[in-house]
């Protein structure tokens, strides 16, 4: 149910420990995380030393916001937990936490 993008700046691929990890009530094997490396990332004035994570979290609707931002908290705690040691670079981390569309999500599971 969850479907978890996860963007991070090309200098974190060393350090950046990429594993999932329960956030919701929801099992392990419906959560849907796509991770993208970015090449190019420009951070306020662009120094070359600013690098970023970013997890965008869709879930299904009917969380209570506290819910969510709990779920915001948690995932942003995570992802600085898997960040590692980057000596010389400053790291921004963000989560956002949105609900899915419900009647624009369908889902089928073959095999």
């Amino acid at each position: 149910m969850p479907q978890i993008i996860v963007e991070y700046s090309a200098r974190l691929e060393e350090t950046f420990d990429r594993r999932a990890a329960t956030l919701i009530d929801s099992t392990l094997g419906s959560f849907k995380t796509r991770f993208h490396r970015l090449d190019e990332v420009v951070i306020g004035a662009g120094a070359a030393t600013d690098v970023m994570v970013h997890a965008d979290l869709a879930i299904l609707p009917g969380r209570s916001p506290e819910t969510k931002r709990r779920l915001g908290q948690t995932a942003l705690d995570l992802l600085v937990c898997h960040l590692g040691e980057a000596p010389g670079l400053t790291t921004q981390a963000t989560v956002e936490v949105r609900e899915l569309q419900g009647a624009g999500y369908h889902r089928r599971v073959l095999g």
